[in-house]
């Protein structure tokens, strides 16, 4: 048996983690009729614009109630969606990927500023690259994902190694620098994968149980080997029509698109429920390990994007809002939650041809909405002052429509 076979079989006999109270008092009861009425016509109209057969949503307001429905049905033609299916959470699990690396800096097992070469020797050329910069996405390594997409599609149910992945990343040009500017990177997330189950001497799933799920309570997430499992949302991918665009008429099942493609940038399966937990356990640092020092430093996510929208820590910031988005063929998901209040909005649409700020631009409308929603009896409703609203962000999302009239 190898150190680190050795280390794993070990750490089965790890105890069980302690259960975490994030801390949100949560109203128990459901939004106002009219206000859901209106979350609902937008989660319906971003639909179609991308040509979604189904949505699944959760608004989390601590001082006014919930709305967590599904929209429309899991599939053309298929059943009606139940908010508690399952989906690939896609690039929220980014953030879960830089908590583990947290973690293991609070245990002292690791150092933001170790080197990848410090851990892995077969990446001579990542020398420069922090473990640190592969969570904030400075790392300058490019993405994997384009290079394999076709291949993806075609054979969707193919298990990829993360180690080869990786190679797809790094076999291409550094993009800038190491820690020069923020460069989306799914290649960084996997390597910081990789280099976390040696430093740990565990596997992934072990350590996003021990570390997100389990003291979370997150007991519809997973980090599959493959595909995953349960009530699933059935995904979809619009193929290209004669006229060489999106026939939003035929979309491509995608459910059974390995989860191995995203591994440590996007390989977590999960359901609303627990990605509003997760979210909020993010937003306003629950767990042992969260510290400010995260978030403290964000960078701007391009030269135009607005100030408020930066970048850092496996997240993005917006206004007062934290958390990730993004999508694999299948599905586009975004969660989002406010840091002073634990508001929390989620949102999975079930196919992914359009560009996934889709998704991101509804859940802003949502919490936009959201954050003026009155206070229940005996509670009061606090000010917060996000820099949109659900009206200013309707041009953008039109924008990037792909089908409907």
């Amino acid at each position: 048996m190898t150190a680190l076979g050795l280390a794993m079989g070990l750490g089965a006999c790890a105890p069980e983690p302690e259960k975490i109270n994030i801390g949100v008092d949560q109203v128990d009861g459901s939004l106002p009729s009219d206000m859901t009425k209106q979350m609902q016509a937008l989660t319906e109209k971003a639909m179609t614009s991308i040509g979604a057969s189904g949505a699944i949503v959760s608004v989390s307001v601590p001082w006014s109630g919930e709305w967590v429905a599904g929209v429309g049905t899991s599939g053309a033609g298929g059943p009606k969606v139940d908010p508690s299916m399952t989906f690939k959470a896609v690039n929220v699990t980014r953030p879960m990927t830089c908590d583990l690396l947290y973690a293991l800096v609070d245990k002292g097992t690791v150092k933001l500023d170790d080197s990848v070469t410090e851990w892995l020797d077969a990446y001579p050329g990542q020398s420069k690259v922090t473990l640190g910069q592969l969570c904030d996405s400075t790392s300058g390594l490019h993405s994997y994902l384009g290079s394999v997409f076709s291949r993806v599609r075609a054979t969707p149910e193919r298990v990829w190694n993360p180690r080869e992945l990786v190679a797809y990343g790094i076999g291409q040009p550094a993009a800038f620098e190491p820690g020069a500017r923020y460069g989306d990177s799914d290649t960084g997330y996997v390597l910081l994968g990789l280099v976390l189950e040696r430093a740990a001497g565990k596997p992934l799933a072990e350590l996003y149980d021990e570390y997100v799920f389990d003291p979370l309570g997150m007991t519809s997430s997973t980090y599959p080997a493959g595909v995953g499992g349960g009530d699933r949302l059935k995904g979809s991918y619009l193929v290209t029509g004669k006229n060489k665009k999106p026939d939003c008429s035929a979309p491509t099942d995608m459910t059974d698109l390995t989860s191995s493609i995203g591994a440590a940038s996007a390989g977590v399966v999960s359901d609303v429920s627990d990605l509003s937990t997760y979210v909020r356990s993010l937003a306003v640092g629950a767990r042992p390990y969260d510290t400010d020092k995260r978030f403290e430093n964000p960078r701007p996510v391009n030269g135009e994007q607005p100030t408020w929208f930066t970048t850092g820590g496996g997240t993005f910031q917006a206004g007062s809002l934290i958390g990730q988005y993004g999508s694999l063929p299948g599905y586009m998901v975004a969660a989002f939650a406010d840091r002073e209040t634990g508001m929390s909005v989620v949102v999975v649409l079930n196919d992914s041809r359009a560009s996934a700020n889709v998704a991101r631009l509804l859940a802003w409308q949502l919490a936009a909405l959201a954050s003026k929603a009155p206070a229940a009896d005996g509670r009061t409703a606090p000010e917060i002052g996000l820099p949109w609203t659900a009206d200013s962000l309707s041009s953008q999302l039109d924008g990037y429509a792909i089908c409907g009239e």
